[in-house]
């Protein structure tokens, strides 16, 4: 006697579009990349040619952007967070490799976008970047650069012009 495999009920089928659905809706499973199943955004150190930076869940290296003032973010639409794609975090924990430090949290964009803070400064990728380790966004317009891994706050170092690329004609030195 050869035994069939039940069929699925409507019901079942229902459940399962319907988990689908609310996964397509609520970006289950589109969080940042490299977080964890329970959520957390593990941030280590990308050793790059622009000296250690933090580097996100990917891998990647991370950058803050000098115009951001107050823990806000000033580049949340357009070429600009197209050439810069933000760090986003919803309720997300941040847990660090060694030599991460520093505090982290979150600032909210107008429409409702959570993008993680190191120090209280926003950070972004850059599309630029093709490989860990890759810091081409360094210096962009003396605007752009390597997210710190420690306490202290980003920027070109203390008497130095940066490096990095030449800045680019660009919209409010935001180097796109």
């Amino acid at each position: 006697m050869r035994l069939t495999p039940p069929r699925p009920t409507a019901a079942f089928s229902l459940v399962a579009a319907g988990a689908l659905v609310l996964a397509a809706c609520t970006g289950a499973g589109t969080g940042s990349p490299g977080a964890s199943a329970g959520g957390a955004l593990n941030l280590t150190v990308s050793h790059t040619a622009a000296g250690d930076a933090l580097a996100g869940p990917n891998g990647m290296t991370l950058y803050i952007l000098t115009l951001d003032v107050g823990g806000s973010s000033t580049c949340t639409t357009g070429q600009c967070a197209a050439t810069w794609p933000a760090l986003k975090g919803e309720g997300t924990a941040v847990t660090t490799g060694t030599g991460v430090s520093g505090t982290w949290g979150t600032t909210t964009w107008a429409d409702g976008t959570k993008q993680v803070t190191h120090n209280g400064q926003p950070v972004y990728y850059y599309s630029g970047d093709t490989a860990a380790g890759d810091s081409n966004g360094q210096g962009t317009n003396n605007t752009w650069f390597i997210a710190p891994v420690g306490a202290e706050q980003g920027g070109p170092p203390s008497g130095q012009a940066s490096t990095g690329p030449t800045p680019k004609a660009s919209k409010a030195g935001y180097g796109y």
